[in-house]
């Protein structure tokens, strides 16, 4: 027998509905949070230049992630106003969320007179896996799905049951895409955590570029598998190309950097932190 989908509530509050899309996500983020203090202190980046950028760059992440999905959409959007803003209904794109928080932390290492490229590199892992777990806040709203396969396949790749009849959309088992873009972040986020200390590996900006690389390699190939992909042309997903550019940029500016004297080691940290610490 089938089994039922799971609730993607977790907890009624009255008439507040509490998803578990918002818990997964909160959740993603405090650890996200949690680890890039915790290096930033090794870096002799103050905590509270951490917490700030976090206070605002989720506000405007929010909105980029919804303005992204609105501006490949505006054929729909452009008929119907009212819907701009009614992110409850759904409609947000992962890479909108980056650009808008890039933007963000640029802006604000500028004030601050801190090293955009070691901020980047700081925040870039604990991203990845705020990424990995936030994905199966779309696992519980059954989104994010490939296309249609079949329930042979899916045992094939040895899953739990639970996740198996999640997969179960619509009348048709549906290809785990979430899960792979998961998977994929969670063994680029501990290839990066176990090697970023090594002495003399990385100068600064290229461990925000192996995330810059890593994402958007895999992020092509599950793209490719997802049926709610936003188009430019038919047959052109906007990712695919978005992680193409991303790609090769990454790999233009780390052979730039790399053969710059200038460019300090990733772990020299913050050389002016005598003075940023008593600037926040």
């Amino acid at each position: 027998m089938l089994s039922a989908a799971l609730n993607p509530i977790a907890v009624n509050l009255g008439p507040l509905e509490v998803h578990w899309y918002g818990v997964i996500i909160a959740s993603g983020v405090i650890l996200a949070v949690i680890l890039a203090i915790r290096e930033a202190k090794r870096r002799n980046v103050a905590e509270d230049h951490i917490l700030n950028l976090v206070l605002y760059s989720l506000p405007f992440a929010l909105i980029g992630a919804r303005a992204y999905y609105v501006f490949f959409e505006w054929s729909y959007y452009s008929k119907h106003p009212s819907e701009i803003i009614a992110i409850w209904n759904g409609g947000i794109a992962i890479y909108g969320a980056l650009i808008a928080a890039a933007i963000v932390f640029i802006v604000y290492c500028r004030v601050k007179d801190l090293s955009i490229w070691l901020v980047l590199d700081i925040a870039a892992p604990t991203v990845m896996i705020a990424q990995a777990i936030g994905r199966w806040g779309n696992f519980m709203n059954q989104e994010a799905f490939g296309q249609i396969t079949s329930l042979h396949f899916l045992h094939e790749l040895h899953l739990p049951e639970w996740i198996i009849q999640q997969m179960l959309i619509g009348g048709h088992y549906r290809m785990p895409t979430f899960l792979f873009e998961s998977t994929w972040n969670v063994i680029g986020f501990i290839l990066i955590m176990s090697i970023r200390h090594h002495r003399g590996w990385f100068k600064q900006g290229e461990i925000f570029l192996s995330y810059a690389m890593w994402y958007s390699f895999g992020r092509f190939f599950v793209e490719g598998m997802r049926t709610d992909s936003l188009y430019l042309m038919p047959g052109l997903r906007v990712s695919q190309l978005v992680s193409i550019v991303l790609f090769v940029g990454a790999i233009i500016i780390w052979l730039y950097r790399r053969h710059r004297a200038d460019t300090p080691d990733y772990l020299a940290g913050n050389l002016n932190a005598a003075i940023n610490n008593h600037a926040v």
